[in-house]
């Protein structure tokens, strides 16, 4: 089977998966995908110049799973697998090797056919990681904002919610609040940067146009909705 389907079926079972391994197994197969995503952060990027190192990594962290699991990746797993078109990565009930980094190395559950593309959506959006918002003065720890785990874990804070200056927007913040930020991250984002028919646009499109009010009063109804 291909290494980076076996990758894929892990992804889509790992639910059921990841407390059969034990630890060294895990922290090896954790080491093995920061190998096989490398440094651009998304395996199923065209990366050359690494090609080799991926797929030799991609194959260790199959055969990996094979000897941990030989129930599940053994003779006969093969057949779960549709076909995948030809030039396109494996998948498995919509479920790609990536998922298995973001699982194993993001710690979060943005995933699968539903939750992946939304993921890399709000993750293309702008944004700045801590580094860079530190180096323009603003504070990445500040409570209320919206943190996003990315590749490897490292938070990336969607760039929507700061002035110019790299001051939160006090409206952000308060909307933030309301949208319960701190445990739903994505779910916030995804509210500030999808279309929203009672707006006429999306929310962090209206930043600084005089409709504060506004926002706090759609995010306040969402919520009282649920």
């Amino acid at each position: 089977m291909d290494p980076y389907a076996v990758l894929a079926v892990a992804a889509a079972g790992w639910d059921r998966l990841a407390g059969r391994l034990a630890e060294p197994t895990r922290e090896r197969l954790a080491a093995l995908l920061a190998v096989v995503r490398g440094h651009h952060g998304d395996i199923r990027g065209d990366h050359h110049g690494d090609t080799r190192a991926r797929d030799d990594a991609a194959a260790e962290a199959a055969g990996l799973l094979r000897e941990a699991l030989p129930g599940e990746f053994g003779p006969g797993a093969e057949s779960r697998l549709a076909g995948a078109p030809p030039g396109t990565p494996p998948a498995y009930q919509g479920f790609h090797a990536e998922d298995l980094a973001v699982l194993v190395l993001d710690g979060h559950r943005m995933v699968g056919p539903v939750l992946g593309p939304v993921r890399e959506r709000l993750l293309a959006a702008p944004a700045l990681d801590a580094d860079a918002l530190l180096r323009r003065g603003g504070d990445p720890q500040a409570p209320g904002l919206i943190r996003l785990p990315g590749p490897g874990g490292r938070a990336r804070l969607p760039r929507f919610q700061f002035s110019e200056d790299t001051l939160p927007w006090l409206v952000v913040l308060e909307v933030n609040a309301l949208l319960d930020a701190a445990h739903d991250p994505w779910g916030a984002a995804d509210w500030w940067l999808s279309p929203n028919a009672w707006l006429g646009g999306a929310p962090a499109a209206l930043l600084g146009t005089g409709r504060d009010p506004h926002l706090v009063d759609i995010a306040r109804f969402l919520m009282e909705e649920e």
